[in-house]
């Protein structure tokens, strides 16, 4: 690969500086650099972040390839400045083997979009009743460190304890899937005024919270770490920093839309904003904000979630769960959080890409934009503006809730170890 220097980016949203890329690594930062034998980019007024890291996607290979693909999700993820990401286990077959884990593991290593590393299963087919090949799955090539039956709670407090046990041997974490499942049987959307008036089947802030509540404990109890998926309510945030007080190894992600998005959007009827969890209310949006921006949540997770056409353009009832989030995600937390002031572009990498890299464990990813470092980058355009249009998604699904929606930022430019994955908006 030739030398590349980027001309002018504003490091971290800070003073403008040259990078310059030889090979896989970064060479230099400074101003001034020479450009000799190099390609130039001009990124004079871009803000140049680490590549994003994603503790959490769905790339639906194997078994749902009618929804995504390991090419049409990476690809996805290059778009949208990830040069990681941690592709859950509901698969078909389930992620809950050294098998089916190393499959994933190898797509992504052929595709070479982004870096692909499977969370494996918790429990066998996702089932709650016996743990998986948990060591099985880190011994193999694909090195898993990270598990979750996500999709389905492990609601059993026995198997939950034994596979904190399981994890902290080799130091690995248990990602939880907070829902009781008891208290949301039936149900559509979040529990409240506006279920109340669509008639529409109520999800309880408790059925997340009482998950969170005794898992904390257990992982306290245990000494292991744990891990909230998408957390979505004001009591969440209350539950995880008081658990953080007590030094207890917790650690919890926000997702994009939960962050802009409020169950208001459900009077449509639209299934776009069928989500699991469902989206809560401007309460909880708002605590969630504050929660990240205070370090409460670690991270953003995108929680991509693909689904063909005709699993949401039908009624809401049979509507399948979930948005598509890769490529809109950085964008949503430039307007959620750094326009209003929240975050800085500094504390954006950290949410985006040291701290994830950090829980999951992602070598290479996730490391301080300097000399001798992997040059995985994202060069971002903050001043764009421009309207969501899905029919130019590299996923191949297009089931997002921002269509037509403006949003800002646009990722000009993303490299994988000095390669350049999205060269000017489009993919390389």
């Amino acid at each position: 690969m030739s030398k590349i220097l980027i001309r002018g980016a504003k490091v971290l949203g800070g003073d403008a500086q040259d990078v310059l890329i030889d090979g896989e690594t970064i060479e230099a930062v400074g101003a001034g650099l020479s450009a000799e034998g190099a390609d130039v980019i001009e990124a004079e007024g871009k803000i140049l972040l680490p590549g994003l890291v994603d503790l959490h996607t769905h790339l639906r290979e194997p078994g749902r390839e009618d929804s995504e693909t390991v090419l049409t999700g990476t690809r996805a993820a290059a778009s949208g400045g990830y040069t990681a990401v941690f592709a859950m286990a509901n698969t078909f077959p389930v992620a809950d083997t050294a098998g089916v884990v190393e499959q994933v593991y190898r797509l992504g290593q052929e595709h070479g979009y982004c870096d692909v590393q499977p969370i494996g299963a918790v429990t066998v087919g996702l089932e709650g009743s016996k743990l998986a090949e948990l060591g099985a799955m880190h011994e193999s090539a694909a090195g898993v460190t990270v598990f979750s039956d996500d999709g389905k709670c492990v609601h059993d407090a026995v198997i939950m304890r034994r596979a904190l046990e399981y994890v902290k041997a080799f130091g690995g974490v248990v990602a939880q899937h907070a829902q009781e499942p008891r208290l949301t049987e039936g149900a559509q959307m979040n529990e409240g005024i506006v279920s109340s008036e669509l008639g529409l089947g109520g999800w309880p802030a408790v059925a997340e919270e009482s998950i969170i509540a005794r898992d904390v404990l257990l992982a306290e109890h245990v000494g292991s770490r744990v891990h909230i998926c998408h957390l979505s309510t004001a009591g969440s945030v209350e539950i995880v920093r008081w658990a953080k007080s007590r030094g207890i190894d917790v650690t919890a992600e926000v997702t994009p839309h939960h962050l802009l998005l409020t169950d208001e959007m459900v009077r449509t009827y639209n299934p776009v904003y069928k989500v699991n969890p469902p989206l809560r209310t401007e309460r909880d949006v708002m605590a969630l904000r504050e929660a990240l921006a205070d370090g409460t949540i670690d991270i953003v997770a995108t929680d991509h979630a693909p689904h063909p056409h005709e699993d949401k353009d039908c009624e809401w009832a049979a509507a399948a769960m979930g948005m598509v989030g890769l490529e809109t995600a950085l964008s949503v937390v430039q307007q959620t959080m750094v326009e209003t002031g929240l975050l800085t572009w500094a504390a954006v990498a950290d949410r985006m890409s040291y701290a994830p890299a950090r829980i999951g464990q992602a070598k290479g990813h996730g490391r301080p934009v300097s000399a001798g470092e992997p040059a995985n980058l994202t060069l971002l355009d903050s001043a764009y503006r421009g309207e969501v249009d899905p029919a130019g998604f590299a996923s191949r699904s297009r089931n997002t809730p921002y269509e037509g929606r403006e949003l800002p930022g646009r990722v000009t430019h993303t490299f994988l170890r000095g390669r350049a994955t999205v060269v000017d908006g489009k993919l390389a």
